[in-house]
Parts: C-alpha cells; structure tokens; sequence
C-alpha cells in the first residue's frame, strides 16, 4: 500500500488522483482548506469501503503556519511517502495579502510547495519510488519572474501572478537535484492543459461564463487529465527532475529552466522563509 499527500485533494484533478488511488488499495492524506469539500471526500471514501485509508488536513496553504502544519501532521502519521502531489491553486484577479504580508498567489501556489516539499523529503527518502508531482505550467503560457517585485506590488494582474507562480516552479523542481544530489526521489513538473475544473469560480462574471462556455468544448475532463499523472507516479521518470506537458516530455532549456536562476530563487525563498 502507497501513501500520497495531495494537496488541493479535496477537489478537480486533486480529488480525482485521490479517489483514483484510494480505489486501487493505496492510503490518501487530502490537504485542502475547506472543511465542507474535506468531510466530502472522507465520506465518499467511505461509501467505496476506503474510509479507513483516507485522511484529511484542513489547512491554509496560502500561510506559513498552515504550510508548515501539513509537514508536521503528515510527519506525526506517516512513516514513508511514496508520492507528494502539489495540485492547490486559486487564481485571484485583485491583490490579496496573506497573513505574513505575501502576495497570495505567489504563497498559495508557489511557496507551499517549496516549504512542504523540502519539509517531507526525508519521509518521501524512505519510500521505494518516491516522487514528487509539481502540477503547474511549464512549457505554457509566457510568463516571467519579478526578481525585483516578487509580491507584485506595482501593476498587479491575476494572469501576472499565476505565471509568475508557474516560472517559480520550474526553477523549483530545477533546483531539487542541486540540494540533494544522492536523493532518490524524482521531482516530476506537469502541465495539465485546459482542464475541465473549478478554477474559473473565482472569475468575474463576464470571463467566468467564457471560460466555462470554452471548458465546454476544449478542456480535457477530470479523469483524462489525471491519467498521465498517475503513471508518472507509478512509474518516476529516471531523471532526478522532467517536465512534461500533456503527457508528452519537455526538454529543460532556457531560463525557464536555468540552474543559476533556479540558485538564486532558492536562495531568496529560504530568505522569505525563515530557512
């Protein structure tokens, strides 16, 4: 029996990964802030005869208290981790702040991966084909770093602040085998495409409708999407780090995905951090 930690694993491809792993005999720890969408999950565990293998954290992981939480709690209750899944997002079309005076996006979808997935990397050690799944954009939409405004205080934008989000974490899934040289566990980057999820409900009125209208007609559903995900996760690629959009294998070049640059983020996250 594995063991995954899903973030964002209350709903969209996250509660679709750990419903599909829940099915096949494997332990789910959920990680989501909303307690609703969490019994949710645990329920229908339930009613599929899994109830005793699912767990679920309630967590803000748009803050350091929560990020840190989930290491802590996943710590305390699990002796290997055979797959670490990074699926919570929530696109925000005006500036939020989080507790610790961060930009959210930049903490919700970036920072929380950086913080639990350097904290539970020894757990992942110990599994026999431990991976890590960074579910962002590489390979997507342009988007570029704001080394000198990385909370986007000046000339914030909602689309801005993802892609920002999505170059930090190519250079995070960079930088792992540069920490840890003689790990074994394999840090996969995926880019879903268009899927057919909840990401448009924080939209305005206006582009929400589009989006959902074109999610309609182009977006992969749920459980296409989650299928090439699930098999790197069975099967880690033999690179220490890959990348992958849609299935199909990404070659890392550029400063997408430039050591140097992957050097100095990590240097200037453990900063943010209190590393």
């Amino acid at each position: 029996m594995r063991t995954y930690v899903i973030t964002g694993g209350t709903d969209g491809m996250g509660k679709g990964l750990a419903l599909r792993f829940l099915g096949r005999g494997d332990r789910v720890i959920a990680v989501a802030s909303g307690e609703v969408k969490g019994r949710a999950l645990l329920d229908e565990a339930e009613r599929a005869g899994a109830g005793e293998r699912a767990s679920f954290v309630r967590a803000d992981l748009s803050t350091l208290a929560g990020m840190r939480k989930v290491v802590d709690e996943v710590a305390a209750t699990s002796g290997a981790v055979d797959g670490l899944v990074f699926g919570a997002q929530r696109f925000r079309p005006r500036r939020e702040e989080t507790e610790d005076g961060l930009e959210f996006t930049f903490a919700l979808a970036y920072l929380s991966r950086y913080v639990i997935g350097h904290g539970l990397l020894d757990l992942l050690e110990r599994a026999e084909a431990p991976a890590i799944m960074n579910i962002a954009g590489p390979g997507g939409l342009p988007g570029k770093i704001y080394w000198d405004d990385l909370q986007l205080r000046d000339g914030y934008r909602g689309m801005r602040a993802s892609m920002q989000a999505s170059r930090c974490n190519d250079l995070l899934g960079v930088a792992f085998p540069d920490l840890y040289p003689g790990a074994r566990t394999r840090y996969v980057l995926y880019n879903p495409g268009f899927v057919r999820t909840g990401m448009a409900d924080p939209l305005p009125l206006p582009q929400r409708i589009l989006t959902r209208t074109l999610g309609k007609v182009f977006a992969q559903p749920v459980g296409k999407a989650i299928g090439p995900i699930a098999r790197l996760l069975d099967e880690p690629p033999d690179e220490a780090v890959s990348a992958f959009v849609r299935g199909r294998a990404l070659a890392l070049k550029g400063e997408d995905f430039d050591p140097d640059r992957a050097r100095r983020l990590h240097k200037v996250t453990s900063g943010l951090v209190g590393d």
